[in-house]
């Protein structure tokens, strides 16, 4: 009652203001805080009755809030929710959102816009910035030319782009209950249908925006996705289908091996197809990304004959052991498991590179999971990086060295580093990737 009350009065101050002084809460020169808006739909260019808008990402940002208003109010605060819209979501992942003007604005006049603005949020769902500037957006009464999700994650273009183990990620649609994602081994023979491909290799059905593929995928592939209501009926068409190549014929030179950490993403909402999140996409040199997310130490050298052998990489970048530590396996274990990735590697010609572990932070991973992490993490940690600091290395860690524990600022989810931290890594490795790499120009 008391937060009611007090909105109440703001509204009533702000209003006294914009008659003793007129101008006082213009809303263009009060807004221009918060993410800024990429994407515009004119007069002359309206969109359909199913538009994405877009908004410049805020790199700290775990989520975002949207407001949609049916004419342009008189005055908004730019740090507050306004009792004006018509529409609010406050869970968007990305920074772009499929909108049904339909249901948000049903049966509005389209000589007129509408409005929107967003803000970015914290892993508590507390604003990090102001609204964004109120953004025009002219509709229309017509249907979109492609009724379907629309496809996120593209792959090899630019460094650390190449993933075994891709992430399938997309823009939702407002009218689907749930999406079926699709990898094929050829072109999809009915981009316009919703009949599954002949090519089909893998599916999954999935209630978010992000499939994490639980299948290496060594060679050329394509990938889609289509919408399903709450019975598994199609809505709408499948997206246009991405290709990606993950093939040893490409004489790739350096691996990475590892969990998540090395698997990329981070702020709980991106994951390994965010770029930004990814050290890989930081180095200086050309890496095959060998990693899988949900890794331990244990598992790492199950899969490396068959997820590092085909490549035939002649140096392999080592961070594993995270998520054993953090699950009370003993730091000898974890250590154990490394001196066998060193000799898998050295039996097959490859020159093993370990890198040091950066801390976690409990509390956060608690929040962010709902896992509990071994309580003496921080010794097994330690145990772990003194032997990895005997061996041939780089010390990743030591970016970390001021940190008994990750602090938000480089992990929301108190795990995996967020942009910052991942730059941070890959200048150590910059650094001294020449003391491991002689033949190759960096």
């Amino acid at each position: 009652m008391m937060h009611m009350a007090a909105a109440k009065l703001a509204v009533w101050t702000s209003m006294i203001c914009l008659f003793l002084f007129p101008g006082f809460f213009p809303a263009e020169a009060e807004l221009d805080a918060g993410p800024a808006p990429i994407v515009s739909y004119s007069r002359q260019q309206p969109s359909s009755v199913m538009p994405v808008i877009r908004w410049k990402a805020d790199l700290d940002a775990v989520s975002y809030e949207l407001e949609v208003f049916g004419k342009k109010p008189a005055f908004v605060f730019p740090g507050q929710l306004s009792e004006q819209h018509v529409y609010e979501d406050g869970r968007i992942y990305t920074n772009a959102v499929m909108l049904d003007l339909d249901q948000i604005v049903p049966g509005h006049d389209w000589s007129q816009p509408v409005y929107w603005r967003v803000r970015a949020m914290n892993l508590d769902r507390q604003p990090i910035t102001e609204f964004s500037s109120l953004t025009a957006l002219y509709g229309s009464e017509e249907q979109p030319a492609r009724h379907a999700p629309v496809p996120r994650a593209s792959f090899d273009e630019g460094n650390g782009t190449v993933l075994l183990y891709p992430v399938y990620s997309f823009i939702p649609m407002p009218d689907a209950a749930q999406y079926e994602v699709e990898v094929t081994d050829g072109i999809p023979e009915n981009p316009d249908g919703t009949e599954p491909s002949a090519h089909r290799i893998f599916s999954r059905v999935i209630s978010n925006a992000n499939l994490y593929d639980p299948e290496a995928r060594i060679g050329t592939y394509y990938w889609r996705v289509r919408g399903l209501d709450a019975d598994g009926r199609p809505v709408g068409i499948w997206s246009r289908a991405e290709k990606f190549r993950t093939d040893p014929d490409d004489q790739w030179e350096i691996g990475v091996f590892g969990d998540s950490i090395s698997h990329g993403g981070g702020n709980l909402s991106y994951g390994p197809a965010d770029w930004t999140y990814s050290y890989s996409h930081y180095l200086n040199f050309p890496v095959i990304n060998l990693s899988f997310s949900g890794d331990t130490s244990a598992s790492a050298v199950e899969r490396f004959d068959r997820d590092v052998l085909p490549f035939h990489v002649k140096y392999l970048l080592i961070m594993t052991g995270s998520n054993s530590i953090r699950a009370d396996v003993p730091p000898e274990d974890v250590i154990h498991d490394l001196q066998t990735l060193q000799e898998k590697c050295r039996d097959h010609g490859i020159i093993p590179i370990l890198m040091t572990l950066p801390p976690l932070n409990p509390s956060n991973i608690r929040k962010a999971f709902s896992e509990d992490t071994y309580g003496d993490w921080q010794a097994h940690l330690a145990a772990v990086n003194e032997f990895i600091r005997t061996q041939p290395h780089i010390d990743t860690a030591a970016a970390f060295a001021d940190y008994s524990e990750l602090p938000y600022d480089l992990a929301a989810d108190g795990l995996h580093g967020n942009w910052r931290a991942k730059q941070m890594m890959a200048r150590v490795i910059n650094e001294h990737i020449g003391e491991f790499v002689t033949d190759l120009p960096l």
